[in-house]
């Protein structure tokens, strides 16, 4: 795709203005790196690099997308421009998310300060997909103040998370015991700020024990020592408890301004980029070398001979088709 600097530069402007269709089209650029204008991903790291980058997971069924619609109203409230990528399981057929971004938060469609926008995981192994985290770069550039990332439910991404956000909220239920039993060796363990959604129900109080203690003794938590994890409860059909959660995500995020922390998650998120457009290219490569030798591929995987050596051609000829070097 043929962009020009002049007309990329007056796109990105226009988006920093906050223009809905300008930053549509950046991030469908971003949506394929192989149609990317050159240069994209330069200009947008040298705007970006102020925002507060949110992870919600937990598990599944626990009400995550109508919690993060009363914590954008909440954050709304405070003056803060939201931003929502709301990760969804990929169609194994078309590779493209199964739930659109018109199916959550319908609320806040309207609102010129919230941009929602649905993505596959694309099936990638770690469940945060290249698009998740050039958007990510993208929201930062173009001034939101809060970027939340809702994850797929409960697997790689969670653990993955850590790289890439400021603040990890987890969220649990009443009645979820085993399930966090299950997940202790996990998403559990990552938690900045536990939250107890649907805290109207039976049980919430028993639950709401039980991640107090393991919280106190240290079964759950980040690894961060200094930083002591908050436990919140909210029921967000009922509206109860998002402003404690929203207070609280404030004192984790100005913790780690304070202690310097948010340079390296900047750079730890980037690194995660860099490494995923990568794999992303060499995939993309090994699609077009496998097609090139296909005879050679059947004939070693029906004899079953040579597949060693026939795994290295493959692997050699798919570095024939990466990219070509673009300017900066």
């Amino acid at each position: 795709m043929s962009v020009s600097e002049i007309n990329l530069d007056e796109l990105l402007y226009k988006a920093s203005k906050g223009n809905l269709r300008s930053i549509g089209k950046i991030l469908s650029y971003l949506e394929n790196p192989y149609t990317m204008p050159e240069g994209l991903l330069e200009k947008l790291a040298k705007m970006a690099g102020k925002a507060h980058v949110i992870g919600i997971t937990g598990i599944p069924g626990s009400g995550k997308s109508t919690l993060i619609s009363r914590l954008i109203t909440s954050l709304r409230k405070r003056g803060y421009r939201v931003a929502v990528i709301a990760i969804d399981p990929s169609s194994p057929i078309s590779g493209g998310a199964l739930l659109g971004d018109r199916l959550r938060m319908q609320e806040h469609a309207t609102d010129p300060g919230v941009f929602i926008r649905s993505i596959s995981s694309k099936g990638l192994k770690g469940g945060l997909s290249l698009a998740a985290l050039t958007m990510i770069e993208a929201f930062d550039a173009f001034g939101y103040d809060k970027i939340i990332i809702e994850t797929v439910g409960v697997g790689q991404s969670e653990v993955d998370i850590m790289n890439i956000a400021n603040t990890i909220v987890v969220v649990t239920m009443p009645g979820a015991g085993d399930d966090i039993q299950a997940l202790k060796a996990g998403v559990m363990e990552i938690g900045d700020i536990y939250v107890l959604n649907k805290d109207d129900k039976e049980d919430a109080t028993k639950t709401y024990e039980y991640l107090s203690f393991a919280l106190e003794k240290g079964d759950i938590g980040s690894s961060d020592s200094s930083w002591t994890p908050k436990l919140v409860r909210t029921s967000a059909v009922m509206g109860k408890g998002i402003e404690d959660l929203t207070q609280a995500l404030e004192d984790h995020f100005n913790y780690i301004k304070e202690i310097g922390k948010t340079k390296d998650k900047l750079i730890s998120r980037r690194i995660s980029m860099i490494e995923l457009l990568a794999e992303q290219f060499l995939y993309e490569g090994l699609k077009q070398a496998s097609k090139e030798i296909d005879d050679e591929l059947r004939l070693s995987a029906e004899v079953g001979s040579h597949i060693f050596n026939t795994a290295l051609r493959l692997a050699k000829k798919s570095i024939d088709y990466l990219p070509e070097s673009k300017k900066e």
